[in-house]
């Protein structure tokens, strides 16, 4: 890879920028990916949390644990959930708690291998302790400026 700046030029970059435009280059390829298989990225969290859980999460419980995530909203999460159920990927019990149906297993398989293909495209030509190391320095960034993250 060839870079657009000299180390000298790159220590003076503003970090604002530089995470910003990584952001956009790695949510926009991966929002486009999606899009090829007819789903979004907040349907793609939905599916995720509710195939990983240990046991059934409510939908306030996946609408709640999403809802901030990237800036999507409350609104937007549960549009996002009624669109995974009007695909037929999900089920809703009485009581609130969502399941993967068969066809949405399925889904999920299908999008979980896009995921891992993006993921090898995304750090190739990145070693493990690189990505350690840039994850443990955006950490500083977001705690040196009062900022807050979490992960789902």
């Amino acid at each position: 890879m060839e870079y657009s700046h000299t180390d000298a030029e790159l220590i003076q970059q503003p970090i604002g920028y530089w995470s910003w435009a990584a952001y956009k280059a790695v949510v926009t390829r991966t929002r486009a990916a999606l899009a090829e298989l007819g789903t979004t990225q907040p349907q793609w969290w939905t599916l995720a949390q509710i195939a990983r859980a240990p046991s059934p999460k409510t939908r306030a419980e996946i609408s709640a644990l999403l809802r901030d995530y990237l800036d999507t909203g409350p609104e937007t999460m549960e549009s996002e959930i009624d669109a995974t159920l009007a695909n037929g990927w999900t089920a809703q019990s009485p009581d609130g708690h969502l399941t993967l149906t068969p066809a949405g297993r399925t889904f999920f398989e299908k999008v979980a291998a896009l995921q891992d293909d993006l993921w090898t495209e995304r750090h190739a030509g990145i070693s493990d302790d690189e990505y350690l190391t840039t994850m443990k320095v955006l950490q500083r960034f977001i705690h040196n400026t009062g900022g807050r993250a979490r992960h789902h």
